[in-house]
């Protein structure tokens, strides 16, 4: 009986790496099973484009995680070379001592997560210590470097990931988050200065960092993940892996570049995408999803691309990721997109304002509760709520010929987490003259209640918020994610079965617009 009750124990010991807590959001362990499915596709492109060859039965080939958190990557890769290349090399020792020493590679994020790797690829968080089962190193850290890098201020701020000294100048005791492989202008250098050699690396893969926290917070911190995709694409390897959100794909500040850069080089040769962070990370939730892609420096074509869109993942189809300055995710929304920008009509983002209009921060409390002459309404939210004070006309610095508009307010953030069917908007509110807002709402300016209440219509359509949707991929509803949206005429009211109509949408596209978008009920007039 205790040998069976051994036995059936044994069985349910789980993988040690599923059950660690991340340590935030922006430092994610990598769940074992994703990993897998980032070195299956990995396999299959290099078998694709080496005649058939296993990856994992070539003992050239050398792998670089460069900012390793629990070692799952590292650890993956080694278990499938060890089987790989036991034909060639049959003595397991020598085998693994191979392996570990000649092809796998890492570099820590932090102290902790440095001897978490070495743990989970060594055995041991000694890599020459008696319990590692590597034979051959002569250094505790193996080939999994971590030393204190240091940030490099200039004006209050590191020059490499936009760390805020405030925050981040620690102690020595205190982890500082400034990653060696992002602090350099010379990434080969200091890759040399690492191993203590040139290197050239066939496959760089790992999970960074995806933003440096600590700024105003949330959407406000500064995203570094494009960072070490762009180190890692000054190496030179063969093939590139990273997971990081995807909101890149659409969206980001100071993503443009990257964006360009990686949507119209053609090397990336898989994308595959999930709008629910949770879906593939259980137990982590942020707006906008995650994905990963294989950048392959030999190829130029079409993209083979799998989207998760929530729990469903939808087929692989081969894609261009060039088509638009942004990737459309949903490729059904492509020929509904092609329809509505043959008509080649202004975009309603032409009227309409962006992040704080009128200068005032959402935070901004500088108003009263009752009206005194000269006064103009300010609305804004506290708490979720939607209220309305009052503030002196000549106190408005910006935008102060908007102030007698016609309005509809528009909330600048609404998430989701992915959810489909979704609303992707909040609801509007229609405001008369004279009018200012708060930086919690952007607004669509017209010249009259008839005009205001047109554009209030139209917005709640799901045929608006689904263009909306195409370019809206975090919880963030600015300006440019309002550009694929056509204007219209604002001496009617308007109806998704009006803008089908004209539009051509097939009855298959009505279905869908139908099935991933949410009714939205308004109110006409002036409500909060």
């Amino acid at each position: 009986m205790n040998q069976q009750a051994g036995f059936t124990l044994r069985g349910r010991n789980p993988d040690v790496l599923t059950c660690i807590a991340n340590l935030s959001n922006d430092e994610v362990f990598t769940p074992p099973e994703f990993a897998n499915r980032m070195l299956d596709t990995l396999a299959e492109a290099w078998a694709a484009r080496n005649g058939g060859a296993n990856i994992w039965a070539d003992s050239t080939v050398t792998f670089l995680d460069p900012f390793t958190k629990s070692g799952v990557f590292l650890r993956e890769i080694t278990t499938r070379l060890i089987a790989g290349l036991a034909a060639e090399i049959p003595d397991l020792q020598n085998r693994v001592d191979h392996i570990l020493t000649r092809q796998m590679f890492g570099i820590g994020i932090t102290t902790l997560t440095s001897l978490l790797a070495r743990r989970s690829l060594y055995c041991s968080k000694h890599a020459n210590g008696e319990h590692s089962v590597a034979k051959g190193f002569a250094t505790d850290s193996g080939n999994i470097w971590f030393e204190r890098t240091e940030h490099s201020w200039k004006n209050a701020k590191c020059e490499f990931c936009g760390a805020p000294r405030a925050l981040f100048d620690r102690e020595p005791e205190l982890e500082n988050h400034a990653y060696a492989f992002i602090h350099t202008n010379d990434i080969k250098a200091r890759i040399r200065e690492l191993f203590g050699a040139d290197m050239q690396f066939d496959v760089i893969i790992g999970n960074p960092p995806y933003q440096m926290t600590g700024g105003a917070g949330g959407s406000s911190d500064s995203s570094i993940y494009h960072l070490f995709v762009e180190q890692a694409l000054k190496l030179d390897a063969r093939f590139v892996s990273m997971v990081i959100p995807s909101r890149w794909v659409a969206g980001g500040r100071g993503m443009d570049e990257f964006r360009k850069t990686m949507l119209t080089g053609g090397h990336i040769s898989h994308l595959v995408d999930y709008t629910r962070m949770s879906t593939a990370f259980p137990g982590v939730d942020f707006e906008g999803g995650v994905g990963y892609f294989l950048y392959d420096s030999k190829y130029r074509g079409e993209c083979e691309y799998t989207l998760f869109q929530g729990d469903n993942q939808l087929p692989t189809i081969k894609r261009d990721l060039s088509a638009q300055d942004v990737f459309v995710r949903d490729h059904f929304a492509v020929g509904i997109l092609d329809k509505v920008i043959a008509h080649s009509e202004p975009p309603i983002s032409d009227i309409l304002t962006n992040r704080e209009p009128f200068k005032l921060e959402s935070n901004f409390r500088g108003f009263h509760n009752s009206a005194k002459e000269n006064d103009v309404a300010i609305y804004y939210t506290d708490r979720g709520r939607r209220s309305i004070g009052y503030m002196a006309r000549n106190s408005i610095e910006k935008n102060q010929d908007l102030i007698d508009k016609w309005k509809v307010l528009v909330p600048k953030a609404y998430g989701e987490r992915g959810a489909i069917p979704a609303m992707v908007l909040g609801k509007p509110i229609v405001a008369g003259p004279p009018s200012v807002c708060t930086g919690s709402y952007l607004f669509f300016y017209c010249d009259s209640g008839a005009e205001a209440n047109s554009i209030t219509e139209y917005y709640s359509t799901k045929f608006f918020r689904f263009l909306v949707s195409l370019r809206k991929i975090t919880q963030d509803a600015f300006r440019p994610m309002y550009s694929w949206v056509p204007q219209q005429t604002w001496n009617r009211a308007w109806t998704d079965a009006d803008l089908y109509q004209k539009y051509g949408l097939t009855p298959a596209e009505v279905e869908y617009v139908e099935s991933v978008i949410r009714p939205m009920e308004i109110e006409m007039g002036l409500p909060l």
